[in-house]
This record gives structure tokens, sequence and C-alpha cells, in this order.
């Protein structure tokens, strides 16, 4: 797409946006390699003789950097003229295509949570326009887009997209409104400036913006979380081939490669690379001889080279709460339970009803595992199972348990410690039939715990079962299936706090004068 810009003019990320996208890991699978993936299986060694083979090929590309073609300008260039000519893109597509790309590659490594933040530096070409578009898809995946966009291209489609972020309130700012310092006022900024078009020495105003990026880099406080820079496709400033040729060019943290790799992305040294262009058909994949990672199941950006190693000792949040305070929780632990519990649905957490149960047997040794609450009421917390699984086993022998939450968005952990019983055959059995007819099946077809020879016994067993039961008649409850009731007599709930000054509220059952009360009690964190 920047090769039908002026060579001159500012910006040419169009060409990258344009031309590249961040898709997943559809590029260029075979259709016999990609269908087992997406329906979730692992290819058979004798499926067409090579699936095996290639799903190998496909991972050392992903794995190593210098198996991956990379493109030079010209080939590029010569990309965008076919993508919009014979084969029918228009600009707005492609565009589209690399904004989302870039919004996915951002979303798969930094966290809305800890950057929420997002300033993308827009210049006057396809590259600002991709930024635009990515802005947009930031502020629908929960981030806070700011966009800074001095120089505007007065075309249609870039008024569409200034309107569109307008209509969602998001901010742009001018140079003037720029905070000095970029770092304590944002937690990403995208470089969207120049494409792989663009040659020569920036101009004003983005000669100074460039070099606002650099400096961050040069003079980041290693005591405070520097922003992160993402550039869309090249970084500005540096050589299309040759990259950073002065070496006091943008260092980002995030390179995402649209289409395929500019020959410049050998020289990129940030953490992440990711490549978008999942659009890119085989007659290009073939002119070009193009060696391009296999995109992850619909995702629309796929990581090139292995992630970065982290050193686990390191990795740490410093939580930013309001405060749990003792005068402002409800007195009963079940109804501040269900406060949180409203909260958390609210903020639209994935099964907020997850929570860990441990039990521990007769022989001493505890064990935990993820099961979902599916009710809770004075009388207690109740969840369904398999009484004859190892759970089951241990709670018969040793009929005490605990329970816990964690609200991750929120930090928020709720713990929750009483005696457990089951719950009576009519409340089981109302549940089981409140199913759908599949879970109702599995729970018949799975002897939880239990040895199997291979998933087919299970696959087996269940496709019997469904045909049984095709015509519509009432599944039976197996008398080992049903629920448990556990009856709290201690809850904790936990607020992360800065410094690890974390706050904790302990509710005690306890007995005064023949009647029970909730004590409430503050633990050291």
């Amino acid at each position: 797409m920047s090769c039908l810009l002026s060579q001159t003019s500012l910006p040419s990320s169009a060409a990258i946006s344009v031309c590249n996208f961040k898709p997943t890991h559809s590029l260029i699978a075979p259709h016999h390699l990609l269908l087992p993936r997406l329906l979730g299986l692992r290819p058979k060694i004798g499926f067409l003789g090579s699936v095996r083979g290639m799903a190998t090929k496909m991972d050392s590309i992903q794995q190593n950097p210098e198996a991956i073609s990379y493109l030079n300008q010209k080939e590029a260039a010569e990309i965008d003229e076919i993508l919009m000519g014979p084969l029918g893109f228009s600009v707005d597509q492609l565009m589209e295509l690399a904004g989302l790309s870039v919004a996915a590659a951002i979303a798969e490594v930094y966290r809305p949570s800890e950057y929420s933040r997002v300033l993308t530096i827009c210049g006057p070409g396809n590259n600002g326009g991709d930024g635009l578009v990515a802005a947009r898809h930031l502020y629908h995946f929960g981030y806070k887009p700011f966009i800074c966009y001095p120089k505007r291209t007065a075309k249609p489609l870039y008024d569409g997209l200034v309107t569109q972020l307008e209509s969602m309130s998001v901010p742009f700012l001018s140079l003037e409104d720029l905070p000095k310092d970029l770092s304590d006022s944002f937690d990403i900024l995208v470089d969207a400036i120049f494409g792989f078009s663009f040659h020569g020495s920036p101009r004003p105003p983005f000669d100074d913006l460039i070099q606002r990026l650099v400096a961050l880099k040069i003079n980041g406080d290693t005591h405070q979380k520097s922003p992160a820079i993402i550039s869309i496709d090249i970084p500005s400033g540096w050589h299309v081939e040759e990259g950073d040729l002065s070496g006091e060019g943008i260092k980002p943290d995030m390179l995402v490669s649209l289409t395929a790799p500019k020959l410049c992305a050998k020289r990129f040294s940030g953490s992440h690379h990711f490549l978008g262009g999942r659009f890119v058909p085989p007659s290009i994949r073939n002119k070009f001889n193009l060696q391009l990672p296999a995109y992850p199941g619909t995702s629309m950006c796929v990581r090139i080279g292995k992630p970065p190693k982290i050193d686990i000792s390191s990795l740490r949040e410093n939580y930013i709460s309001p405060a749990l305070l003792e005068e402002e929780v409800v007195a009963d632990p079940f109804d501040q339970f269900q406060k949180w519990f409203d909260d958390a649905m609210a903020a639209g957490l994935k099964e907020p009803n997850a929570m860990a149960l441990s039990t521990t047997g007769k022989d001493g040794k505890p064990s935990s595992r993820i099961v979902l609450l599916k009710g809770v009421d004075k009388d207690g917390f109740v969840w369904y199972t398999n009484y004859e699984g190892r759970k089951g086993q241990q709670i018969a022998e040793n009929p005490h348990a605990a329970l816990l939450f964690y609200w991750d968005d929120l930090n928020r952990q709720v713990r929750i410690e009483g005696p457990v019983q089951k719950v009576s055959d009519e409340e089981s059995e109302q549940y089981f039939h409140s199913r759908p007819r599949g879970s109702q099946i599995g729970a018949i077809v799975s002897q939880q715990s239990t040895v199997i020879p291979g998933r087919h016994v299970l696959l087996d067993e269940y496709k019997q079962l469904e045909a049984k039961y095709s015509d519509g008649s009432v599944i039976p409850k197996p008398k080992y299936w049903g629920g448990y009731r556990l009856k709290p007599e201690m809850f904790e709930f936990w607020q992360g706090q800065k410094s690890r000054l974390h706050d904790r509220l302990c509710y005690i059952l306890e007995t005064v004068d023949g009647k029970t009360a909730w004590r409430i009690e503050r633990l050291a964190p």
C-alpha cells in the first residue's frame, strides 16, 4: 500500500499496514494441517504422510527467526501493488486487518489491568491509519487509548477513522497537550509514524516525537516502570533494510511486522516480535517463496522467536486497591461475599464462580482442584461432582474442606473453611436435570479419577449413550453423582495493597452465651 504513496511523502507505514496485518496462525497452514488444529485434534503420522513433518517445520520456523522470510523495500511495495491490484483488496480492508493485528499483539503481552493508558502517535500515511484502527480495537479490548495525530490526512478513509474514535470519546492530544515526560501519563506508546516506504530524515514535528521515544530508553528510571514502546512494521526512522543506521534510533520493546518481516527486523533486539497479515493468499506466498510461521487457532498474530526468558523470582505485582476497612465491611460474611461476588460479575471476569477446593483424607495428604460454585446461601456453598472421585473419597474420610476464590483483576481473594456434607438427593436430582444433556451424559461416562486406556474409551461410551437417549427421554442421574455443601466456620477477605501491606479481614464463627455470632479480626499480611 505504501508503494502507492509518493516516495518522498512522510509516512508510508500504510504500506506496511495495508499489506501487513496481524492475524495468528492460519497464514500458511495447509488445509490438511489447519483443519485438525481447529478441531483440537493432533494429526496422525499417516495423515497424507506429511502432516507431522509440516507441523514440525512450522514450529521450527516460528522458533527460529532466521528461517523466516524477510522482505526488502521493493518486494514489500510489489506485494502491496498485487494485493490492491489483481487480488482486489482495498486500502481500508488492509488497514482494518493491520490495526486489528497490532491490537491483538499488544493484548497478547500487555494486560489492560497493568498497561491501560495507550498513546498512539500517528503519522499522515497508512502507518498512521493502522495506528488509528489499532486504537479503536484497543478501546474495545478494555484499554484507555489516546491519539496524537499532528498532521492529519484529508481523505474520507482517515476522516472516518477519526470520527469513529471521537464517537467513543477517545482523546486527541495536540503536540502542546502532550506531557513533557511521556512516562508519567502513559503505559504503552505505539509508534505508528512511518512505514516501510519512507526514506530520508524525519521532518518536524515527527523528528522531535521520535527523539522523545528514544529518550525514554536512554533516561529510563530503573526503579520506575517505563512505558512499553510498540512499533508497527518497522521502527520509525529506521532504514527499511539496514535498520538503525546511527544506532541512536527508537528501541521498541515490541515490533509488529505486517505481511512478512522487513529486512530491518533482523536487527530488532526487543523482547517481543509478532507477525500480522493473515490475509496473505497462496499466490503471493508462492510468488515470493515466503516462509512464515503458522498462526495459532483464530489468532490475528503469531510470535516470532521464543518468548523472553523470565526470572521467576522477579515476577511481582504492586497492587493498587481501595483499603478494606473494618468499619466498611458488612457484619455478616455471607453478605460481604455476595457483595464481592457481585463486583466480580460486574467486572466481567471469566467464571467468577471458579474456586479451588482443598481436601485431606485420613493420610493427611492434601489435594486441591478447581470446581465451580453452583449455589450459595446462609446454609453454605454448594458444588457438584462424582462422589467416588478422589475428592469424594477424601471428604468421606475427613469431612472438612477449604475453598479459595481468586479474582485477579480486582486484586481480591476469599478463603472459606468448614465442614462438608452431601446435599439432598432432591437437590442433586434437580440440578442434574438443569444441566445440558451433553453434560448429563458426560457425568455418566466419567468414572472420575479411575485409570482408563485412552480418550477413545470416553468418546465411544459417550456416543453410545448419546444414541440411546437421542429420543429426548429423561437421562437418569447416576447414584454416584451429586452435590456437596460446605458450611463456613471461617471467612477471610483479602485485598491486595502496595508494598505487600495487604488487607486481611477474617470472620470467625464463635458461640457466646449459647448464641453464635461472627467476630471480625484483622490479620497481618
